[in-house]
């Protein structure tokens, strides 16, 4: 199976927690100590092998916050 890489762009994140909630790997979460330029609590991975690269993450994110890449 693929290995996913995402790259987060944190000072656009708003903290909605769409792309935590639709995760099938239950991988994603907000950083509940880092505050971001715009004052909320940015995405972060928390298990970075376990990402399949399914991108599902990206199409929830309604700010463009996350790009997947696949090895």
């Amino acid at each position: 199976m693929a290995k996913g890489i995402l790259k987060f762009n944190s000072d656009k994140c708003k903290g909605c927690g769409l792309c935590v909630k639709f995760c099938p790997k239950h991988i994603l979460g907000l950083d509940t100590e880092e505050v971001n330029a715009l004052g909320y609590h940015p995405v972060g991975l928390l298990e970075p092998d376990s990402c399949v690269g399914c991108a599902t993450c990206a199409i929830m994110c309604p700010d463009g916050v996350i790009s997947v890449y696949t090895e």
